[in-house]
């Protein structure tokens, strides 16, 4: 696994700088307030809309503003600079407040009302459906005081969190065991795509580059968000080009491809995402929904997926399936996945059997990089991990408490230095699926729990090796690590307040999900329902979660996983293989797929043989430009359609 040759590619494409900075200054704090108020609208209409925010376009947008007001200005943003900007935009456009408009959902939903489901929800995620803030769409009711102090509070110690047990395991497998990272500069190479047309003008081949994704994103996202978006103000039904989020075809499809959703996403980004993930995990996907297709008929015809019946769309033949076969199926792939990494991070340890290692790289980092003292960052982790056994202790008092210790303080430190290893080894992050599914049915099983309160608490299971490959990216940014701390504090009030704004305005304007918001309305329910479905579990009765859990396809599913990975070992065919084969077999809507496999095509075949190993600097930075154009065109269409859809609201 450490030698696969596709991830070696990978690995050299950055190297940390020998001096640090911490690029917080006033453009920081404009930024993160123009972020906030400007570009988080926008982000959450498009998600409504059709499914995907403006998170990158976000990003770009802000640092070319703000690029081109230096230049004005007779300076330039340092790189530093730039990556702040970047990074203070993921964390404002996390929105998290719009949690609120689920929630509100889930309570209303048909979902909840077929699974008899709606008297359990608790009323400190969601008011009861009586509630007259239902009738008015207002978050501003004394109904949700308490789900909004709960999230502001939960939100509070998880940006404190950041900075604890993810970042002392950065510590370790970085500067100690001094892992490879091979994923890491594919992400922070993405945000230097305006550091040398701001310093370096004579090879500024990233803001060409950048500009040509940005042109295409700009033509794309007219027909695809623009045109629906004005036509819908203008006319009674608006006019789509291009069908959002896809064309249905499985009822087309039903008498040859019996219980297989078919249908075609026409979304751009696909291509450019395509040419951005490693290529064999793009295959992987294509041969796990080729086995899709040919195994579903077949286990239709044996009466396995006996839910599914002509007519069905895309929405209910997944959830049909996911039901009778693919939800066992999928945990056991996983557990093959997880047990696989387990394996690996034991034979790293054989290899090298701890020799080499310097521990005192722990208390003597490299100077300027702005560490945190590794045992300041330990007690962060275990002071926030005693809040969330607290919020969980008062929360659901009738769960065994014990169960909250174990999450916080043996199985999260494990999976996640598990995790830890296999990005640093392998690009890889490692999930065991179900662990905290499992306990909340064991909680109910042995302990008498009964309820869904449990399914909705901040219980401390957490897996936090994926933030490792973060704090790599600042370091190969040279930003100093006492920025990224300045800009969360300048970030957390802004975004509590613009989402919790914006999450009511949307809501204002139309119910959510509704015509309005096409992806929302199409996909939620399937979200309620699977949802919904795992949360029976732990009520009294006959469930239909275990209803639907197989043992022996979860077994089926480890076992296939396992020879998988066996027989890519023996031909020496690339480990990123399998994993897209389990991104295919996981049975969320395959309808975008296509696009990937087009956009890995291209990269691999054409533009990778005409550009050589410089492709892989080029991908990312035009993805970044095609998200920019795109979401300049959402942010258009989201303020026409505020502005009108807000004076229509005004007493005449």
């Amino acid at each position: 696994m450490y030698d696969d040759k596709e991830l070696k590619e990978y690995r050299d494409l950055m190297k940390p700088p020998d001096k640090f900075e911490e690029g917080f200054d006033w453009k920081t704090i404009v930024g993160a307030i123009f972020i906030g108020f400007l570009m988080m609208p926008g982000s959450m209409y498009l998600q409504l809309v059709i499914g995907q925010g403006i998170g990158p376009a976000a990003r770009w947008v802000t640092i070319i503003l703000f690029a081109e007001i230096a230049k004005r200005s007779y300076t330039h943003l340092k790189q530093q600079e730039i990556f702040l900007l970047y990074y203070m935009a993921g964390a404002a456009l996390a929105s998290p407040f719009q949690g609120l408009l689920w929630n509100q959902y889930l309570v209303q939903s048909d979902a909840a009302r077929m699974l008899g489901l709606t008297e359990f929800i608790p009323h400190w995620i969601a008011p009861a459906l009586g509630s007259g803030s239902y009738l008015e769409r207002t978050f501003m009711h004394p109904d949700w005081l308490v789900p909004i102090m709960l999230l502001v509070g939960a939100q509070l110690v998880q940006r404190i969190d950041h900075f604890g047990l993810g970042y002392s395991l950065y510590r370790i497998t970085s500067d100690v065991e001094k892992l490879p990272f091979p994923m890491a500069p594919v992400g922070a190479l993405g945000t230097m795509a305006l550091a040398e047309s701001t310093e370096d003008k004579k090879t500024g081949w990233k803001w060409r580059v950048f500009s040509i994704g940005g042109v295409i994103g700009l033509a794309f996202g007219f027909f695809y968000v623009l045109l629906p978006a004005l036509s819908g103000l203008l006319f009674s039904e608006p006019i789509r080009l291009i069908p959002i989020p896809w064309i249905e075809l499985t009822m087309h499809t039903e008498d040859l491809l019996p219980a297989v959703a078919t249908g075609i996403q026409f979304d751009l980004g696909l291509v450019f995402i395509g040419m951005v993930l490693p290529f064999w995990a793009v295959i992987g996907g294509l041969v796990g929904l080729i086995i899709t297709i040919i195994a579903n008929p077949i286990l239709y015809s044996h009466g396995v997926l006996h839910r599914w019946h002509p007519g069905m769309a895309t929405v209910e033949t997944v959830f049909a399936n996911n039901f009778d076969f693919y939800m066992s199926f999928g945990i056991g792939l996983g557990l093959a996945i997880g047990a696989v990494g387990i394996y690996y991070v034991v034979k790293s340890f054989r290899n090298t059997d701890g020799k080499g290692l310097d521990f005192s790289a722990l208390f003597n980092p490299p100077e300027g990089r702005g560490d945190i003292n590794f045992w300041v960052s330990i007690g962060i982790y275990v002071f926030s991990t005693l809040c969330y056994i607290a919020f969980c202790v008062w929360l659901v008092p009738s769960f065994p408490w014990i169960f909250f210790v174990l999450y916080g303080f043996i199985y999260t430190p494990i999976i996640s230095y598990i995790t830890a290893r296999m990005e640093g080894v392998a690009g890889q992050f490692i999930a065991l699926p179900m662990v905290r599914e499992f306990s909340f049915i064991a909680g109910a099983k042995f302990f008498g729990y009964q309820g869904l309160e449990i399914w909705y608490a901040p219980i401390p299971i957490h897996n936090y090796g994926e933030a490792t490959v973060q704090f790599r990216q600042i370091e190969l940014t040279g930003t100093s690590l006492r920025g990224i701390i300045k800009a969360e504090i300048i970030v957390f009030p802004i975004v509590m307040v613009s989402s919790l704004l914006f999450s009511q305005f949307l809501w204002q304007l139309a119910p959510i999900p509704s015509p309005e918001y096409p992806f929302a309305q199409e996909l939620w329910h399937l979200q309620a329902l699977n949802t919904l479905l795992m949360q029976t579990s732990t009520l009294e009765g006959n469930s239909l979660f275990f209803e639907a859990l197989s043992g022996p396809i979860v077994l089926s599913g480890l076992g296939l996983g396992l020879i998988m990975y066996s027989v890519l070992n023996v031909l020496g065919l690339p480990v990123l293989l399998v994993y897209g084969v389990v991104r295919g077999l996981g049975q969320s809507t395959p309808h975008g797929m296509l696009l990937e496999v087009i956009g890995a095509l291209l990269g691999r075949f054409y533009f990778l043989k005409k550009y050589g190993k410089q492709w892989r600097h080029y991908a990312p930075v035009l993805l970044a430009g095609f998200s920019c154009g795109m979401g300049l065109t959402g942010m258009f269409a989201m303020g026409c359609t505020l502005i009108m859809k807000s004076l229509g609201r005004l007493a005449y």
